[in-house]
This record gives C-alpha cells, sequence and structure tokens, in this order.
C-alpha cells in the first residue's frame, strides 16, 4: 500500500487520508495498536498542527513477531539498546528489548534506500507519506506499562479511544510521553510538546486530568508543567 498524499501541508481541515491510510495498513493485524505521536495529537484537537515527518503507532513487545510478520513485504530498521541509533541494518525479526522502536517504509530498492537516508539524518526524511515509526511498548498483563520504574501505568482497555476510525492513544498518556520522555535532553521540554500540553490539557476531564498530573509528580516531581494543573 503506497500513500499518495504529503505531510508538508498544514491545514485547519485535518485531512483524513493520513488516517485512512495506517487503518488500511493495519486493517489485519490483530493485537492491539494505537496511533501516538502528533498525528494523534492532531486527532484529538481535529485540525494539524504542525508539518509531521513520520506516522507513529505503538504496538506492544510481546506483539512484535506478528507485527514482524504483518510487514513481512516492507523494509524495516529496528534500534533497541543493542543496536546504535545510526544503524541501518534491515530488522530480520530478532527479539527487541525496550526501549526500541522501528523505522519502516514499504518494499522496494528505492524505499530502502530513503528508509537508510531517513535513519542516518532525520532531517532527510521524504515526507512523501510512507514513512512509518513504530515503538514498541511494555505491557503487564490487561496494563499498559507507561513508566516501569515509578510504576505508572493505565488499562489497556483504557489506553486508547477510536477516532477517525483508527486507535489513538488517548490524551493522557501522550502527554506523559510527552512530559517525560525527554528528560536531559537539551531544549527539554521541547516547544512542540509544550504546545501540545497547552492545546490537549482542556480535553481531560477531572478524573484523566488527575491521573496525569499524579503521573507526571511521580516520574519527574519538578517538573514544569506541574504548576499548570491548578490553572
Amino acid at each position: 500500500m503506497h500513500a499518495s498524499w504529503s505531510y508538508l501541508s498544514v491545514s485547519p481541515v485535518l485531512s483524513l487520508e493520513p488516517y485512512d491510510w495506517i487503518a488500511g495498513l493495519m486493517s489485519t493485524f490483530t493485537p492491539p495498536w494505537f496511533v501516538c505521536g502528533g498525528w494523534a495529537v492532531d486527532a484529538w484537537l481535529g485540525r494539524q498542527t504542525r508539518e509531521h515527518g513520520d506516522f507513529d503507532i505503538t504496538v506492544f513487545q510481546h506483539d512484535q513477531r506478528a507485527l514482524f510478520d504483518h510487514l513481512a513485504s516492507w523494509n524495516l530498521i529496528a534500534h533497541d539498546p543493542n543496536v546504535a541509533g545510526a544503524a541501518t541494518e534491515p530488522w530480520d525479526g530478532r527479539t527487541l528489548d525496550l526501549p526500541a522502536h522501528i523505522h519502516a517504509r514499504p518494499g522496494g530498492t528505492r524505499n530502502r534506500e530513503l528508509l537508510e537516508a531517513w535513519v542516518r539524518t532525520p532531517g532527510s526524511r521524504s515526507r512523501d507519506g510512507q514513512d512509518l515509526e513504530i515503538i514498541l511498548n511494555q505491557r503487564d498483563g490487561n496494563r499498559w506499562v507507561l513508566d516501569e520504574e515509578s510504576l505508572v501505568s493505565l488499562p489497556v482497555d483504557k489506553s486508547y479511544r477510536q477516532a477517525l476510525g483508527v486507535p489513538v492513544a488517548v490524551p493522557e498518556a501522550l502527554m506523559f510521553f510527552k512530559a517525560t520522555a525527554y528528560r536531559g535532553v537539551p531544549g527539554y521540554p521541547r516547544a512542540h510538546d509544550e504546545a501540545d500540553f497547552v492545546a490537549l490539557l482542556p480535553l481531560l476531564s477531572g478524573g484523566r486530568r488527575a491521573w496525569l498530573e499524579r503521573a507526571i509528580a511521580r516520574t519527574s516531581p519538578a517538573h514544569p508543567w506541574l504548576s499548570r494543573f491548578g490553572t
């Protein structure tokens, strides 16, 4: 399946084409998966907030073999703690340890070249609507483990909701990752994560808002966003 749309246009009207594309690609993948990242934020806001270089989804770690089989015709490059971030060797289905992510483009020599360029130099993404990034996450029984060290988790069946025809990670999960995933990185929290937090926080009901505040406080007690929950 090849996309015919582009990531380059930012519009107050949200195009359904990216969501239709991922829905078609994942239609026969039976384990749980969710849209995450920038396209998930846009799904909840109902508008495109910025340019997106790729489409992000989440799959659970123990479903990675099913994912490898599902995308058997695709070009895949996987990174985990055992492989350097700029490595471009194709993923052969080896078991990935967390944290792990997979860069993917459809099959073919040209797509393999574009995928390798994307991995070596992230800014070189083709932005043609065919770059897919899959983030593997931890699951413990019926719970999505968002942070094992601080025991932050959500029930899997409450971790996503259907929006625009696809399962989308709930706003509180998206904001938790944006609040905690880049600790220690220069520029943290990133400007677009700050913008997403400001836009998404008003969408949360009292219980979900309280969960997010507790989760961030448990993981990052001095996080600057914590002062915003009372406003």
